[in-house]
């Protein structure tokens, strides 16, 4: 069979599939059951026939969902939360893998242009931060007493804290939000906080501190930083679902990515709020522990996000596809 004629054989089955997925149509268990033995029928047949075709990843993809919601009606109450960041959000990760990919594309770009400017404006850091001249020029007097991470010795732990993780929320949710504007918005916050990122990093390195500062700005910093570059993904994506909303209206493909890409944006708050937990507790001490200790936190925080984020998404795939093949075989 060719495959034009396959489609539109099913076309009208998979879209109505797509609904009960988005819950516009309700269908008991045992009619989602017939459903999925339906459609792993089709992505069996696909696979076999259009083995690199879009049909047959688009099948895959919609097999997983529609997977999903039958085994959701499973789990106990108090398992929804886990299964939230165990599951539905590493697999929302892979589905849209390639725009966490231009996120750090754009992020690591816009580094590059912070450190330039530094290079050639000394003055560049001043202009690009809050109270950028007094914050300068108390960071230079805390390099020259060696303390190069004096500034978060002040304040007390907890409303340092407190103060840290708000502030954060609030840069995530604008580089989320702006994603609304077509993406644009969110590549104009990143690029502001990136930029400022690549500055300040350069500013230590050209008064001799750069690794004292590391030691303590990337304590907190991984996953802060990180968890940024995830929410400039969630932006791009909720932008690419109203430029491009392919076989969906609009509106329709405007609410599936807005859906999608809170979800991905939720599961940053975590790691958001340790990062804040990490500045206000640990990093006024980031110059008093031991080397090793410094490496442990900043390599330990880059192991969790970036296993959580890189690596998980692809583990969840790979058992929820060998569950679909199971239940086709």
């Amino acid at each position: 069979m060719r495959e034009v004629y396959f489609i539109k054989q099913n076309k009208e089955k998979w879209l109505g599939i797509e609904q009960v997925i988005q819950g516009k149509i309700k269908k008991n268990p045992d009619d989602l059951s017939s459903l999925y033995i339906n459609l792993t029928n089709d992505l069996a047949f696909a696979q076999t026939y259009y083995p690199k075709s879009n049909t047959t990843v688009y099948l895959n993809h919609l097999s997983a969902q529609i997977f999903q919601k039958i085994y959701k009606t499973k789990r106990l109450e108090q398992n929804r939360l886990f299964h939230f960041f165990s599951t539905e959000v590493p697999m929302l990760v892979f589905q849209y893998r390639m725009y966490l990919l231009y996120s750090f594309l754009f992020f690591t770009l816009f580094i590059c242009i912070g450190v330039l400017s530094a290079i050639y404006e000394k003055d560049f850091l001043a202009v690009t931060i809050p109270n950028g001249e007094s914050y300068v020029n108390e960071t230079i007097e805390n390099i020259k007493k060696g303390n190069a991470v004096g500034v978060y010795q002040s304040g007390s732990t907890w409303g340092s804290a407190i103060g840290i993780i708000f502030n954060n929320i609030g840069v995530g949710a604008k580089l989320y939000t702006y994603g609304i504007f077509g993406g644009v918005g969110t590549l104009y916050a990143l690029l502001s906080n990136s930029v400022m990122l690549g500055s300040f990093q350069y500013f230590f390195y050209d008064y001799g501190a750069l690794k004292e500062s590391a030691r303590g700005i990337w304590l907190h910093g991984v996953f802060e930083i990180f968890a940024m570059v995830v929410e400039a993904m969630c932006g791009l994506i909720l932008g690419a679902s109203i430029l491009f909303p392919k076989t969906f209206s609009r509106f329709e493909s405007f609410k599936n990515g807005f859906r999608d890409s809170f979800k991905i944006f939720l599961s940053t708050i975590p790691f958001t709020i340790c990062a804040g937990i990490i500045e206000g507790y640990v990093t006024r001490y980031a110059l008093k522990m031991p080397l090793a200790l410094n490496l442990i936190i900043i390599f330990g925080c880059l192991a969790i996000i970036g296993f959580y984020y890189f690596v998980y998404p692809y583990i969840v795939n790979k058992k929820i596809n060998n569950q679909i093949n199971d239940a086709v075989l």
